[in-house]
């Protein structure tokens, strides 16, 4: 039988058990008070003493109580193997004779019963007993593993996170069978008592790091935990920061490769996403695509998200400083035909920007918040009215339309939604700034957004690494990514344990194999030369 720490009494032995079923009851239900869904089963125990079982009804399987608890506890002692009748051991009989459950305490004090029924376990207590017997019987309906929603994938798993911790431990255990992935879970608010687990590889992960996730977790003083997004406002480094410094994922696949890296990861029970950290900027434009695919592909594809960060948070600023301040660095044909489309547009360059930006912004959430059926035809409708139609109100330019597309699109393209909202936010201080001074005012505010990331950190390290501080080994998986051969080292700057990915002749033999391929196929081309030469001759 599984034993756990009861919590101590306020005062010694006035808190404890005692061999009065009623009031050992009395005294259960004082602490619960009223509700609807409490059940106080009574009943003969092997048809001879008095006992009783409290559960709530709304957190257990009431036909696994009725098949594997009450009737074997209900039939007559004859029907039991070395029936006992003495009271002293009649719970640890019960456990090991009687009831068909796989996780069952004891307990002595009345103040540790509450907690466990609300957790979803099963108090037995019998008269002249003075222990209680807590089965776990929880079973909650929870939905089946499906597609994350907000990480789609074109070639890569299509399994995600539930909201049941077990199932999320247990999809981390189905692709990472190692004995060195180590979970503590502790539980972590007043009222809610949510389980938290920290996850990390005990061979890899620097302990500092670990240490510093449980201090930082150990430290939380709140009543509730509802969603993993409440312990990443807890202990992220700079709250104030638009920038995430913990990355939140839905996918076990993503999890598992940033243990492997020495990452750590925290999952807490009812929320259906995992946070990973430490979390640095290149993470929030990296997806499972880039590693499924061919190295190629992958950096083709990373390359393109990049233009269109770029686009998301530049090119509103660049359009309006150039409108307002820098006409001639456009072509002169060009620059015409802007004026001639901006010619019955009553504002300036900079407040037509913000009016169409803040129009996809509430448009954007709009389509978010309604129903997918709904949703879909109020987008299109939307991008109608505020495209065409505020051109032909005169409300905006046709290029200023094109401009707020393009930005739109490109901020669709930054996989992390958290990284594209802080793309979002920056983007108007940019723009005002652009409009003010023109082209200074855009270079002063993309200064301040690199030093802000420059002086960013996420649990001790830079936010920018591999960058700044130059790690030139990291650089492999950041702009770009290299062979899956060819990175043979983990990230030096999460101070791992164990740096070694593959070993060290790999790389080598890989390059080895294939300059012989290519000196096997000009080998061979000549070879095909020579006998098309030799056939000419002929």
């Amino acid at each position: 039988m599984q034993k756990q720490q009861s919590c101590p009494p306020s005062a010694p032995g006035s808190d404890s058990l005692s061999h009065s079923l009623t009031d050992n009851l009395e005294s259960l239900l004082a602490l619960l008070g009223q509700s609807g869904d409490l059940v106080v089963r009574d009943f003969l125990l092997f048809g001879k003493y008095q006992a009783s079982m409290v559960f709530f009804s709304s957190l257990v399987s009431q036909e696994q109580i009725q098949e594997h608890i009450l009737k074997p506890l209900m039939a007559r002692p004859s029907g039991h193997p070395d029936f006992t009748d003495n009271l002293a051991d009649m719970v640890h009989y019960i456990w090991n004779t009687a009831v068909q459950v796989t996780q069952g305490t004891t307990e002595q004090f009345i103040s540790s019963l509450p907690p466990a029924i609300v957790k979803g376990e099963l108090v037995l207590l019998i008269e002249g007993v003075n222990e209680a017997l807590l089965l776990d019987m929880r079973q909650i309906d929870m939905r089946g593993v499906e597609q994350p929603q907000t990480e789609q994938v074109i070639r890569g798993p299509r399994e995600g996170y539930v909201e049941k911790l077990e199932n999320n431990l247990a999809l981390l255990r189905y692709r990472l069978q190692s004995t060195d992935f180590r979970i503590e879970i502790s539980p972590l608010g007043t009222r809610t008592q949510s389980r938290v687990a920290l996850c990390y590889l005990d061979s890899v992960a620097d302990p500092h790091l670990v240490a510093e996730a449980m201090r930082r977790i150990s430290i939380i003083e709140t009543d509730s935990i509802i969603d993993a997004g409440y312990i990443e406002q807890f202990i992220e480094d700079q709250p104030l920061s638009p920038f995430p410094q913990v990355q939140s994922t839905e996918r076990p696949d993503k999890t598992v490769a940033a243990l492997l890296e020495g990452r750590v990861a925290i999952l807490v029970d009812g929320s259906p996403f995992a946070l990973v950290v430490p979390a640095l900027f290149n993470q929030f434009f990296q997806t499972v695509d880039d590693y499924t695919e061919r190295f190629i592909m992958g950096s083709l594809i990373r390359l393109i998200r990049l233009v269109a960060l770029s686009f998301s948070l530049f090119f509103p600023a660049i359009y309006v400083s150039v409108i307002s301040f820098n006409p001639e660095l456009m072509p002169t044909d060009f620059a015409v035909a802007i004026s001639g489309g901006r010619a019955g547009v009553p504002f300036p360059a900079v407040i037509e920007v913000l009016i169409m930006e803040v129009s996809m912004e509430v448009l954007r959430e709009a389509t978010i918040r309604l129903p997918q059926m709904i949703g879909g035809a109020l987008s299109i409708v939307g991008v109608l009215v505020i495209g065409q139609a505020a051109v032909a109100a005169g409300l905006a330019s046709p290029i200023t339309v094109v401009i707020v597309a393009l930005t739109t699109i490109g901020s669709f393209a930054t996989p992390a939604y958290n990284a594209a909202i802080a793309l979002r936010m920056l983007r108007f201080p940019l723009i005002i700034l652009a409009g003010m001074f023109g082209m200074y005012g855009g270079m002063i505010g993309t200064i301040l957004i690199i030093n802000h990331l420059l002086f960013l950190e996420s649990f001790g390290v830079p936010y920018m690494s591999p960058f700044i501080p130059g790690k030139w080994r990291d650089w492999k998986d950041t702009l770009v990514r290299v062979p899956l051969w060819w990175m043979r080292r983990r990230p030096s700057f999460l101070h791992i344990q164990d740096s070694s990915r593959l070993p060290a002749s790999i790389p080598g033999a890989y390059a080895d194999q294939i300059l012989q391929q290519g000196g096997e196929a000009d080998e061979h081309s000549k070879a095909d030369h020579n006998a098309a030469g030799g056939s000419r001759d002929q």
